[in-house]
């Protein structure tokens, strides 16, 4: 089921990386209950897109370094940016 995805999770990636995204607009975009159809849950489960909490923000959705190659081999265009410190559920780790 992966494969066929593939289309839908590259052009969730395009999206978030062409401009800063939202937690909530994120999910008010791509978040679906039909199960067949897990875009956003592909994208966090492959390790494509991380959570970091911006002070007066909130939660930002971005890019990881993943999701950047995977862009990228599929000859999708890449913004060329410097990933910050991905901060989820209070626990620190590096994109």
């Amino acid at each position: 089921m992966t494969d066929t995805l593939d289309p839908l999770v590259l052009d969730l990636l395009e999206w978030i990386d062409r401009a800063p995204r939202t937690y909530t607009e994120v999910m008010e975009a791509w978040r679906t209950s039909c199960p067949r159809l897990t875009v956003w849950e592909d994208a966090v489960d492959r390790g494509f897109v991380g959570r970091k909490l911006v002070r007066g923000q909130g939660a930002q959705v971005e890019l990881t370094p993943a999701g950047r190659v995977f862009l990228s081999r599929h000859g999708r265009p890449v913004v060329v940016t410097m990933m910050e410190p991905v901060v989820e559920s209070g626990v620190h780790r590096q994109a």
